[in-house]
């Protein structure tokens, strides 16, 4: 996998380029992985509800095609685009997605935080309370039955701290991970983040870790390489 670092890139032809690579790759196509941050802005996934979208105001708001609702990316969040071929890879979507979210909590780990899961809500979260705890949640994912619905989610004493978005176009992925560092968190107020009234969005900086940019990019780079390998 080919690690590219973008730097500060605007997210309309970040998100273009990505679907020009996608509908242009081949099935000899060496798998690359974008590392960037974004000017402030709201994405809408395919299915997001206007009545999501609380207050943009200035920012702008920009119509996707990955799945989910709406979220948003600032400077100080570390936005991870894998582009790999499933079919090379051998595993299905719904690994991708477990393993992206493996490589975030693997990151955070490396800050010692403690990331978790949330049965039916993609994404890693934090405990408020303490971010450093290894105490399991009653609301992670668990087995059920065959057949047995997913609970509601169940974001009690939690914030996210990484959001999960995905696209699959001819068992290619793009679109990806953003994990939160050090941001104006404000602009999150001014949305249901994914979707939920009242979800807390939290980032390193606020749950008290101290790490630049370019470290956090590093290590969730690193993490999202070993993770994705075939």
């Amino acid at each position: 996998m080919i690690i590219r670092p973008l730097g500060k890139v605007p997210y309309g032809t970040t998100y273009e380029t990505m679907q020009n690579f996608t509908a242009e790759r081949t099935a000899e196509s060496i798998d690359e992985l974008w590392i960037c941050e974004h000017p402030p802005v709201f994405t809408q996934g395919l299915a997001g509800r206007e009545d999501h979208l609380l207050a943009p105001g200035g920012i702008p708001v920009v119509q996707t095609n990955r799945g989910g609702q709406v979220t948003y990316h600032g400077p100080g969040q570390v936005v991870a685009y894998p582009l790999v071929d499933l079919q090379r890879a051998g595993y299905y979507v719904k690994e991708y997605v477990y393993r992206v979210e493996e490589a975030v909590i693997r990151t955070l780990a490396a800050f010692e935080v403690t990331g978790h899961r949330v049965a039916g809500a993609p994404g890693i979260y934090v405990r408020l309370d303490d971010p450093f705890s290894h105490a399991l949640l009653p609301q992670r994912p668990q087995k059920r039955n065959p057949g047995e619905p997913l609970p509601p989610p169940d974001f009690t004493g939690l914030g996210k701290i990484a959001a999960l978005g995905i696209k699959v176009s001819r068992h290619c992925t793009y679109h990806g991970v953003a994990l939160n560092v050090a941001m104006d968190l404000q602009p999150f107020q001014r949305i249901n983040p994914c979707g939920y009234t009242g979800l807390q969005t939290v980032d390193l900086s606020t749950i008290g870790v101290a790490v630049s940019w370019d470290e956090a990019a590093h290590v969730l780079s690193q993490k999202l390489v070993a993770s994705l390998s075939p």
